[in-house]
């Protein structure tokens, strides 16, 4: 096809696209010998207006390095230390009845990384970070698009958090493990800097903690409260081990794919990719 045909062609298909589109869309009505109007007919049209970002280059998110790590749990009662009870997290108000019930941290009332009485409803390879994306579920923190990288793939609805379920890498001595972020604290919930930007913990409390971990990943890596961890953020693609954190949960995306905190953003991804496609092959170009 010549390089005229070929424009001429595509005139005619981005032509006939926006007639569709403006016909589904409200377009000119068709009256009825009637004189009554009938709805606009044909297929909706859903074109993307810009390229999405890629959600499968590689990010190098960066090591947080000798941060001091606290025990919580789902269901901790408040204490002098800790003034906050975790029946609830930050994100979800009814968190213990989400998990199935009380995370008991005594080790001899656990089996297998999860609590004797129950089998977990979610996993219980989570940890929390001190920092909330989102005020009152209404609407995200005015920092969280500039730090959160993450946040422009994401494309939540105001008040909707993006870091609920993300997954991070934690290393203490050689031993690996990884665990789900399904929380905020130790004791603050707006650190962007240090969750994101990698500067030290602003807390001061029981040594600086920079991060809480659950009984789960307590017992896999061998540590105490007080212990000195190494952390990072990974997209779960990018997870190559099934250990013990694979095992539980519906919110875990190793057993519904559908929980990948970027499950959306591969999805709008690939349709981006087969519009070019299908543009291409309309217009007589390769692809």
């Amino acid at each position: 096809m010549s390089g005229c045909a070929a424009f001429i062609l595509m005139l005619a298909v981005v032509g006939w696209l926006s007639t569709e589109k403006s016909s589904a869309q409200g377009g000119p009505k068709v009256v009825t010998p009637t004189g009554k109007p009938t709805k606009p007919a044909g297929p909706v049209i859903n074109t993307p207006t810009a390229k999405p970002e890629d959600p499968y280059t590689k990010q190098n998110y960066p090591w947080h390095k000798n941060i001091t790590a606290t025990i919580f749990w789902v269901g901790e009662t408040p204490t002098p230390k800790n003034p906050t009870p975790n029946h609830a997290s930050s994100w979800d108000r009814y968190w213990q009845k989400s998990f199935g019930g009380f995370d008991d941290p005594n080790p001899t009332n656990r089996v297998s990384y999860r609590p004797i009485s129950f089998i977990p409803k979610q996993n219980p390879f989570y940890i929390a970070l001190p920092y909330n994306d989102v005020i009152n579920h209404k609407a995200h923190k005015p920092e969280a698009k500039k730090v959160i990288p993450w946040f422009r793939r994401a494309m939540a609805k105001p008040g909707t958090t993006t870091c609920k379920g993300r997954w991070v890498q934690i290393v203490y001595g050689k031993k690996v493990c990884y665990a789900q972020w399904e929380d905020c604290g130790p004791f603050t919930t707006d650190d962007y800097e240090y969750v994101f930007l990698n500067k030290r913990p602003k807390n001061k409390e029981n040594k600086g903690a920079g991060i809480d971990v659950s009984p789960a990943v307590r017992d896999y890596l061998g540590l105490k409260s007080g212990d000195k961890v190494h952390w990072r953020f990974i997209d779960f693609r990018r997870i190559r081990s099934r250990g013990p954190w694979s095992l539980h949960g519906t919110n875990n995306p190793f057993l519904d794919p559908k929980q990948d905190p970027d499950y959306d953003a591969n999805i709008r991804y690939m349709n981006y990719l087969r519009k070019i496609r299908d543009d291409a092959n309309r217009n007589g170009t390769n692809y």
